[in-house]
C-alpha cells in the first residue's frame, strides 16, 4: 500500500513538474550579422574584431561576415590593410560595411586610432589608415 501511495506521489510530482516547462522568461536574439567586403565585393575574411558582448578576438569569417549583439562597439584591426585615407580605389584597399543584401551600413560613428572620428559614408564605406585600428559604434 505505502508502495502505490509513494508511487501515486511521484507520478504526481513528476507530471507537475513537466507541465510548468517552457513558462519561464524568454531570451530574445537579437544578434545582427553585416559583412566586410571590397570595392569589387570580394569578402574580406580574416579581420581580427572583437565586441563588447566578446570575450575573446575573433575574426570575420570568409565571407566577411560578423555578429554582434547592439548596442556593441565593435574593434577592426585593419593591420596589414593600406586604408583608403589617400582617396584612390587603384592603391587604396576600401572597407565596406554591408548588410546581407550588399547594402552599404550609412552613418555608423567610428573612430580609428590614426585617423580620427567619421561616420560610414552612404555605401558604407569609411575613411582609415594604413595598420589602423577602429571602433564601430553600432
Amino acid at each position: 500500500m505505502k508502495k502505490k501511495i509513494l508511487g501515486l506521489i511521484l507520478a504526481g510530482v513528476t507530471v507537475f513538474t513537466l507541465s510548468g516547462c517552457g513558462g519561464g522568461d524568454t531570451v530574445v536574439d537579437n544578434a545582427t550579422t553585416l559583412f566586410l567586403i571590397d570595392q569589387d565585393g570580394n569578402s574580406y575574411g580574416g579581420i581580427p574584431y572583437i565586441c563588447d558582448s566578446m570575450v575573446d578576438w575573433s575574426a570575420t569569417r570568409p565571407n566577411g561576415e560578423f555578429t554582434f549583439f547592439p548596442p556593441d562597439d565593435c574593434t577592426f584591426d585593419f593591420t596589414g590593410l593600406l586604408g583608403n585615407y589617400e582617396n584612390d580605389p587603384l592603391r587604396d584597399d576600401i572597407v565596406y560595411i554591408v548588410d546581407d543584401l550588399d547594402r552599404g551600413k550609412a552613418n555608423i560613428p567610428y573612430e580609428c586610432a590614426s585617423f580620427g572620428v567619421g561616420s560610414t559614408f552612404l555605401d558604407g564605406s569609411f575613411d582609415y589608415d594604413i595598420d589602423d585600428q577602429c571602433v564601430f559604434y553600432l
